[in-house]
């Protein structure tokens, strides 16, 4: 049904060290490049693992400096991947576009090259944007609408069996409401709690507090309309307090509109000031044991720090990525174009 080609790398794989400095931060950015690939989905294991999965049919780990990579490639079509998930015991990737596939991999093998396929859709208009665990037993995957709904898909025995909601148990999309796969983070959950992000033609942000049930829909100020317009990320520090960024993918230094706070839940947002930096993001994360005051966000533009709860901005530096996964508070995973970093703050 498929098959997997293994590539050695430990021997041409090239490590780079780059140091980043500003007045009133000090980063360092260790860069492993991984060629032929643009990796916009990562998971971190634990402090010194770290998952990823990417275009062109391509997905692996780093372990400290170890490199692993592998590719896949299903009834001879190269598979493109932007989502990534680890319960506890299995990771999870999952293809994009027609068949939308889903594998499960065993990350305590000494090899990586032994995926199962765990779901799998055909369809026209099939396009999964987002995968995310609750805990070891339930997941939820998201992705654009093949009906009148988005697909979300639910997970309650660890990955092994997946189902799709009905559109009947969903809000209804607007045409040309969709989602943006640019860096795994249209989902957030916090315990029981999941918000989905969309954008396009509207900008808004799906709830649902008992695992993925029941759902509500709630509008958001984040610009709209277009159709590279909208939410490119959310995250939440609590039940309450979160965050969404985004913006215009075609005008990427427009900062009107491209960030929002809540503190009830998502139910209504407030715009950061439209004047300060950043404009577009695609990956925003609440820096952990900092009670939500920091956060970090990146994009292609560059790594942007918030101290002050998302209120203000500063960049720490112009190398630009995709997402972010952290440690702990002093140590986050980043991907990007043929390449993954990672990342100490001091």
């Amino acid at each position: 049904m498929f098959k997997i080609k293994i590539f050695s790398l430990l021997s041409f794989i090239l490590v780079l060290q780059i140091a980043a400095q500003n007045r009133d931060n000090n980063i360092n950015l260790k860069v492993f490049e991984i060629k032929k690939t643009s990796i916009r989905a990562i998971e971190v294991v634990n402090d010194s693992t770290v998952w990823f999965a990417g275009a062109n049919g391509k997905f692996g780990r780093i372990t400290n400096s170890e490199i692993e990579l592998d590719s896949i490639i299903h009834n001879n079509n190269t598979l493109n991947f932007r989502s990534i998930a680890y319960n506890g015991a299995h990771i999870f990737i999952m293809s994009i576009e027609d068949p939308a596939i889903m594998f499960k991999i065993d990350p305590n093998n000494h090899r990586i090259d032994k995926p199962k396929i765990v779901y799998q859709e055909s369809h026209e208009k099939v396009f999964y944007d987002s995968l995310s665990f609750f805990d070891d037993k339930n997941g939820i995957a998201m992705g654009d609408p093949t009906d009148e709904c988005l697909s979300v898909i639910l997970t309650h025995d660890g990955g092994n069996s997946w189902k799709k909601i009905n559109c009947e148990n969903l809000p209804r999309v607007f045409d040309g409401e969709a989602a943006f796969a640019a860096s795994d983070t249209n989902i957030a959950i916090f315990k029981n709690k999941v918000w989905i992000v969309t954008g396009g033609k509207k900008a808004r942000v799906f709830v649902s507090n008992n695992l993925g049930k029941d759902w509500e829909v709630y509008d958001t100020p984040i610009v709209q309309g277009e159709t590279m317009t909208g939410i490119f990320t959310v995250d939440f520090y609590n039940e309450n307090v979160g965050i969404i960024m985004g913006g215009n993918w075609e005008d990427k230094s427009n900062t009107k509109a491209t960030k929002a706070l809540t503190n009830d839940g998502g139910k209504t947002w407030q715009l950061i000031d439209n004047e300060i930096i950043p404009g577009y993001i695609s990956c925003v994360k609440y820096i952990p044991d900092t009670k939500g005051t920091k956060i970090l966000a990146v994009s292609t533009e560059g790594i942007y720090r918030s101290d002050d709860k998302g209120n203000s901005w500063k960049k720490i530096s112009n190398d630009g990525y995709y997402s972010i996964k952290f440690v702990n508070k002093n140590t986050a995973w980043l991907s990007g174009h043929q390449k993954i970093a990672k990342l100490s703050l001091d």
